[in-house]
């Protein structure tokens, strides 16, 4: 049955058709036989004055729609057009609401045909798209966009869209179109028809498009066919190597477009491979621009291949792991003279379990329409995926607690005995790795390996640390623990009572020999137990949140919560005794929960040789709950009814949140002597590398002393950054604004508002202000969108705009003008090269606030062992930080902005002339912020 779509864009003047919005311009394409059969626009005239954003927004004025017809003039055609078809649009919701409200008010009935939403049928086709805005999907697929918001070219591209989406799903194989059937049939779109379809030629038509894909279990996926990668004898001393790779004429020349020599980057290569070379630990700063990660990678991939030596490249970031295998890694390929082998390894949360999303596929009583769809996203991603790494994967936000339904785990995992261990993705980036000569890691997983008597990596002795100066709270946060009611109650809900839906339920039903019914009379106890255990949980971090409520009045902490540090020793009252006797009862259940559920355990693992592999999946997932909740019972323990010296604990409370919305913590103090013992002393040589490791003057001894390397004597050099700081860079400081601790809050702010918006119109937007306070960002925030309430700035906040922080920034970028208000996170790992960003304000210095529980506790060895807590630990951190705001600033070469600093005790201070002093050489200027305002204009 031959299938008509009529494709549909309106313009209107705002987004309410119930409120009296109107249509502006309306452009249909209808599509036939897989072509585009007709075309039709009109501009329409709405009966009232078009919004000067709408004009700004589309082009559309008072002239174009002033003599032209209304709505029901056209609303015949438009009926025509749709009779018998499908009505397509780029987000259904809205085109179609302002449809049948003009079909409505001309007399006619609304449209009750089929629809297709295009921005859903892409997120369910094209599962690693970077967006779904039509703009986005017009790039991904090459189709020429002539007027984006004009209804006629919106309209094509949308038609052009579907082509190519309606193209894709007819190209999937057979057993993905059955897969997906059920699954498109719970979508908002009319798909399942169409489907349907292609299912029934496909049975009549079997093979023809099937070869790339393996089938298991009624799953394709990309077959994972070897790739070559052919031996190329090279012998060459290192200078050779070096000379015939960056000399002028030399591969970097012929490989790369626009190659400069940088020396800077040779520089970096020669000292790391005079550190392998002599066994030795190394500290490399490497200002921004120095070419840093090719200048290791380079020396790196020689060593190794020379040595026959794995080396483990590792980072802060998944975002820089990314980078450096999909973009680096194939540049080095291009470059050096013999072929090697690099793997990526993440943490085993990052890879797809085939297994479970088997099962997941054929569990869906509880769906939502987001788990509908990220179901459908990963069945497309199969069959394009090498990595089944979620990095690839666009899921929606809400889709992310299904991902951890399916995600790797070392509990539930079967190994050899699973039916998909030979295509699991986990085990081959595992496999790959073993077999590589560059492995690129993260430190969480570097630190995971080091804590699991080295099982997790391949053997090595040589290690690159990149991003190094985040090493100390990494290995901090690895070897603390964190705990907090929702994970608890997600778990134990993850069980369910015998008689429920849940895994206890569902065990009944796989073994012949045991019933729901005959659980229960096996274990009449449990569900009881299991009832008391939830109670006290709850009794218990409802006291928790009750006592840092009396404790604490206002938030501490960067999101907003209350935030409390507590000494079991110390605590002496009758509300922490009940605390304690609360904590002792719930870890008491819970040990009698574990009690019944390993007897449950061991009397189905007796059957265990009669089961498929299904029963068998779900057994061990059953074993991995158990560990899990082994190990809550553990962290409670730790955390409220024992005492470790070299730990902190803290709580955290949502102040506004429900009543047990508690978060325990725990982190060792210092963790100098666990890194000496447990990493430095087992490896011959590593490079500890970042754009951020000295302070004051190039002095590495704060890393040095943080990171437990003193007494393995490390080199260290400092490279500095090849770009002209002197003519590209200014430090504005303006001694008119009041220091924040002589004047009120609430008088602060304004003050600070109006300065933010004075330099905005300086320089139009493309600014970045840095905070340290959440608090304060809130406020400012409120206060600037009310100055900008009639200018056209985009006001983009951390905390109150949504989005992550890489979507906040996309968003920063894409619009004109833009103000990006973030604290910690946007103090580094920012990168707005470019237009996009000519100005950034940081508000304070970035100290850590004292009463940060960390920080209070180091503060309080440091004093005890004669240091003085404020030089040795956070002035060296605000530095640290400061020079990482400080470099959001320049990118490229070509950059060109200023830096607006708040905070006058960078100039009133003794300490304050620290900061500058580690930061390349910059022209510094003080005075009114008028007058330093009039020398920005001038120099922009």
């Amino acid at each position: 049955m031959t299938k008509r779509f009529v494709v549909i864009d309106v313009e209107t003047t705002g987004n309410q058709p119930l409120n009296g919005d109107k249509i502006i311009q309306i452009g249909a394409v209808v599509i036939e036989n897989n072509e585009i059969t007709e075309r039709f626009s009109s501009f329409v005239n709405p009966g009232r004055q078009i919004p000067a954003f709408v004009t700004q927004l589309t082009g559309i004025t008072e002239k174009d729609v002033i003599n032209a017809p209304d709505f029901s003039e056209i609303a015949p055609k438009v009926l025509q057009l749709l009779d018998h078809s499908y009505f397509v649009a780029h987000n259904v919701p809205f085109d179609l609401s302002f449809i049948d409200e003009e079909l409505t008010n001309s007399g006619y009935s609304n449209f009750s045909g089929p629809t297709i939403d295009t921005v859903e049928l892409a997120r369910v086709l094209l599962p690693t798209a970077s967006g779904y805005k039509l703009s986005q999907l017009a790039q991904f697929f090459h189709i020429h966009h002539e007027n984006p918001h004009q209804a006629d070219s919106d309209a094509e591209v949308t038609g052009r869209l579907l082509l190519r989406l309606l193209e894709k799903l007819n190209s999937l194989p057979l057993v993905t179109c059955q897969r997906l059937q059920p699954l498109l049939k719970q979508l908002k779109s009319d798909i399942d028809q169409i489907i349907a379809e292609m299912i029934q030629y496909k049975l009549n038509h079997p093979y023809e498009d099937e070869e790339q894909y393996d089938v298991f279990n009624g799953i394709a996926y990309r077959n994972f066919s070897k790739e070559e990668n052919s031996q190329v004898d090279y012998e060459a001393d290192y200078a050779t190597f070096k000379e015939n790779i960056t000399a002028a004429n030399g591969l970097m020349d012929e490989k790369m477009s626009n190659y400069e020599v940088r020396s800077g980057q040779l520089k970096m290569m020669d000292l790391v491979y005079e550190a392998f070379e002599n066994n030795s630990h190394s500290l490399i700063e490497a200002g921004t621009g120095t070419g840093k990660t090719l200048g290791y990678l380079l020396p790196a991939s020689y060593y190794s291949k020379m040595e026959d030596k794995t080396i483990v490249i590792s980072t802060h970031t998944v975002q820089l792991q990314q980078q450096i295998i999909e973009n680096d890694i194939p540049m080095l390929r291009k470059v050096v003279p013999f072929s090697f082998k690099a793997a990526v390894l993440k943490g085993r949360q990052h890879y797809l379990c085939l297994r479970k999303f088997e099962q997941q596929l054929l569990d869906n009583y509880d769906d939502n329409l987001d788990n509908t769809l990220t179901k459908a996203m990963i069945l497309i991603w199969l069959l394009e995926t090498k990595t089944g790494d979620v990095e690839e994967l666009n899921i929606p936000t809400k889709g992310n607690q299904f991902w951890y339904k399916v995600n790797s785990e070392g509990s539930t995992c079967l190994n050899r005995h699973c039916p998909w261990f030979g295509k699991c993705f986990y085990h081959r980036a595992r496999r790959a790795a073993k077999e590589a000569d560059l492995v690129i890691t993260n430190h969480a997983l570097l630190f995971s390996n080091a804590a699991n008597d080295h099982q997790l990596l391949p053997s090595f002795n040589h290690a690159i640390i990149d991003e190094a100066h985040h090493l100390e709270d990494v290995v901090s946060d690895h070897f603390g623990i964190a705990i907090d009611y929702f994970t608890i109650s997600n778990q134990l809900g993850r069980l369910g009572f015998t008689d429920g839906q849940e895994m206890m339920g569902k065990l009944a039903t796989p073994f012949n020999e045991t019933s729901a019914k005959t659980m229960a009379e096996k274990h009449p106890k449990f569900n009881e137990t299991y009832k008391e255990t939830i109670s006290a949980f709850d009794d218990l971090f409802t006291l928790i949140h009750q006592y840092v409520r009396k404790k604490l009045l206002t938030p501490k902490s960067e999101i907003g919560r209350l935030s409390f540090r507590y000494d079991v020793t110390k605590e002496r009252s009758s509300n922490w005794a009940a605390i304690l006797e609360t904590a002792d009862l719930s870890v008491s259940k819970l040990a009698d929960v574990l009690k019944l559920l390993r007897k449950i355990e061991n009397h189905l693992q007796e059957s265990e040789n009669y089961l498929d592999a299904k029963q068998k999946g779900r057994l061990v997932d059953f074993s991995g709950l158990i560990n899990t909740l082994e190990t809550i019972e553990q962290s409670i323990r730790t955390l409220l009814l024992t005492h470790d010296e070299n730990m902190v604990c803290w709580m955290e409370i949502d102040a506004k949140g429900a009543r047990n919305a508690t978060y325990l913590y725990a982190k060792p103090i210092d963790i100098s002597e666990l890194l000496a013992d447990q990493f430095f002393a087992k490896k011959r040589s590593v490079i500890l590398t970042s754009a951020t490791l000295t302070i004051s003057g190039k002095s590495f001894k704060y890393i040095v002393n943080r990171l437990g390397l003193e007494d393995f004597g490390p080199v260290t050099n400092v490279i500095d950054s090849p770009f002209s700081f002197e003519t590209k860079a200014k430090i504005y400081i303006p001694n008119d604004i009041p220091n924040i601790k002589e004047v009120k809050l609430d008088e602060y702010i304004p003050i600070l508002s109006r300065s933010l918006h004075k330099i905005a119109q300086k320089t139009k937007g493309r600014m970045l202000v840095l905070f340290t306070s959440y608090d304060m960002l809130r406020n400012t925030y409120i206060d600037l969108k009310t100055r900008l309430e009639n200018e056209d700035f985009t006001l983009i906040a951390q905390g109150v705009s949504s989005g992550s922080r890489a979507k906040l920034t996309k968003n920063f970028k894409q619009n004109d003008q833009a103000i990006l208000l973030g604290t910690s996170s946007f103090w580094e790992g920012v990168d707005i090269p470019g237009e996009d960003l000519s100005c950034i304000v940081i508000v304070r210095l970035p100290f850590s606030p004292p009463d940060n529980p960390v920080i209070a506790a180091r503060s309080e060895k440091i004093k005890a062992d004669g240091g003085n807590p404020f030089f040795d630990l956070s002035l060296p951190q605000a530095i640290i930080r400061f020079k990482q705001g400080f470099g959001r600033l320049i990118r490229t070469s070509s950059d060109k902005g200023a830096v607006f600093v708040f905070d006058t005790r960078i100039v009133t201070t003794r300490y304050g002339k620290n900061f500058i002093r580690s930061l390349p050489s910059v022209p510094t200027f003080q005075g009114p912020l008028d007058d330093l305002l009039e020398n920005l204009q001038e120099w922009l």
